[in-house]
């Protein structure tokens, strides 16, 4: 029966380049919609580049532009980035779009009327220096929780603590670094607290189905309890609040930019011609997927099905929350202030994108901090896409075209049918290991059946029965290259450009998540390198050019 499957992924600050540590925490969300279409579900795989909140004010002031000029050049660059990396969105948008901010003021609008929203008089951070109300990432201090001196207004990454800037004890402004006051302000506050039971009944329905990081982070949340939260904010750049004597005001970023999921899923219908289409994803019958880093966990688990919630229209609330630990970077903790990072353009403006989605999955932040190193990339890149699969594909497919006229031969033995039958196995075995978010052991299942065929390859050595004797060649030849065949829509989903280049050379033009079995006289051509190997000598010249932590 086939699905109506959501994938939402986390949308980036358009503020600055894409590096390893984004790339780490969305791929997956790439690899699940790309699986569910095989399988011949219905996908909706959306996100967009957050352009608002202050790290782009942030930029936008180092660089003395307006903020609409930076994030519109990092949103086109985000855009490019992950065309280049094989990300299929059905649509990738903007928090600057006109059509999210519309959607978003409607929704305000609505909870305003709705009574979700109250006004409470608050003391908010003030800069007598900068003579500004300070936005909470413009405030830093010593987080109350875990006493890191690095925690900023709005959360704490040392711990993931939810914070407000007066939490904070030894405040500082980040724009001038002088200590701030505070001053009285009035603001919209979204009654979160209300939903305490609901969300708790959440997380006891769906919770087993999170990532361990997301379960355990939102029950934390829950047993401390929730506080309403601030959905305005005194700051120059963001969405206008539309409620009278709120208009100088701007909607505060966490609510509109986690609200982007469900106004991109509004316009894609439209787009599509069919503007009540986004509703068989949203409601109780789809199945959704949030994919992020753990540092966005609350916004996920607690916020934005708390919006859902207050919306009152049944949606579904979020099946799995695949939140990813961190990447570090040569064994150090990932900084972009100090360039201690693997920037995306500069990476795929030398190597290719399968290399880096396969060894960001098989050495990803999935369950626990993982480590980027240059020598264990080349390594795996030389070793494992190279010189197994690969290998496979390039020692194959030329004994068809060479020694069988480019027409796949047919016939197998006991060997040859039991690998074959193994890597039938596979389809249920990986996707059962995709859907529940365990890409690392899926993509192991999968290579150790190349692993398996290379080795029957070797065992069988067509180029000695090729002379000697010729149908065991042709045993052997069949049984690879329908192996192939089937690797490469189990390898799909992980390296969709290699596979492409298989499928065409195959001539399998909409190939399925089933095994497939090569009809007599199929015609194939080869492929050329799927995967070039890579000069050792790039690992020192790559570590010299990333920045130096003081």
């Amino acid at each position: 029966m086939t699905k109506h499957v959501l994938i939402c992924s986390a949308w980036p600050y358009a503020n600055g380049s894409l590096h390893l540590g984004h790339i780490a925490g969305l791929l997956p969300a790439d690899i699940l919609a790309r699986y569910f279409r095989l399988r011949g579900d219905r996908v909706l795989f959306v996100s967009g580049s957050d352009c608002h909140g202050t790290p782009i004010a942030v930029r936008a002031a180092q660089e003395h532009l307006p903020p609409a000029e930076i994030a519109s050049r990092y949103h086109q660059e985000f855009v490019q980035s992950f065309e280049q990396l094989g990300f299929s969105y059905d649509k990738y948008a903007a928090t600057i779009d006109q059509e999210h901010q519309e959607e978003v003021q409607k929704i305000i609008t609505y909870l305003h009327e709705k009574d979700w929203l109250y006004p409470r008089e608050q003391q908010q951070i003030w800069c007598d220096h900068c003579q500004k109300f300070l936005p909470d990432r413009y405030v830093e201090g010593v987080c109350p929780r875990c006493g890191s001196p690095d925690a900023r207004g709005d959360q704490c990454d040392a711990c993931g603590a939810l914070l407000d800037p007066e939490d904070l004890t030894e405040r500082r402004c980040k724009l001038c670094g002088n200590p701030p006051g505070e001053k009285t302000t009035m603001h919209l506050f979204f009654r979160l607290s209300k939903l305490q039971q609901r969300l708790e009944q959440l997380l006891a329905e769906k919770g087993g189905k999170w990532r361990l990081n997301a379960r355990e982070l939102t029950a934390r949340y829950l047993r401390e309890g929730l506080h309403d939260r601030a959905v305005t904010r005194d700051i120059d750049w963001g969405i206008p609040v539309p409620i009278e004597g709120y208009t100088d005001k701007k909607i505060y970023v966490w609510f509109e930019a986690v609200l982007g999921y469900f106004t991109t899923s509004k316009r894609w219908a439209k787009e599509q011609g069919d503007p009540d289409s986004w509703q068989q994803f949203w409601g109780p019958e789809g199945k959704s997927y949030y994919v992020h880093g753990k540092d966005n966990i609350p916004f996920h688990t607690v916020i934005f099905p708390g919006l859902l919630l207050a919306l009152g229209e049944n949606y579904n609330l979020p099946d799995r929350i695949l939140s990813s630990e961190f990447l570090n970077i040569e064994g150090k903790k990932l900084s972009t202030s100090r360039n201690w990072a693997v920037w995306i353009p500069d990476f795929l403006a030398n190597y290719s994108a399968d290399s880096l989605r396969y060894f960001l999955t098989v050495n990803g932040p999935e369950g626990r901090d993982a480590d980027f190193s240059w020598r264990e990339y080349v390594e795996r890149n030389n070793g494992e896409l190279a010189g197994a699969w690969g290998n496979l594909v390039n020692r194959t497919l030329p004994f068809v075209t060479r020694h069988f006229d480019g027409t796949v031969p047919q016939g197998t033995n006991p060997s040859g049918e039991k690998l074959l039958a193994e890597i039938a196995g596979t389809y249920e075995e990986a996707g059962s290991c995709i859907e529940e978010g365990r890409f690392k052991e899926a993509l192991r299942l999968v290579f150790n059946q190349v692993r398996s065929c290379n080795k029957y390859f070797d065992t069988e050595a067509p180029w000695t029965t090729v002379k000697t004797d010729k149908n065991r060649c042709a045993e052997t030849i069949a049984v690879c290259t329908h192996a192939i065949a089937n690797l490469a829509v189990l390898t799909a989903p992980f390296l969709p450009f290699a596979s492409q280049k298989l499928f065409e050379s195959l001539g399998l033009s909409q190939p399925r998540w089933q095994f497939i079995g090569l009809e007599p006289n199929h015609q194939v051509k080869e492929p050329g390198i799927l995967f070039p190997s890579l000069d050792k000598k790039i690992i020192d010249s790559e570590r010299a050019r990333l920045g130096t932590e003081d």
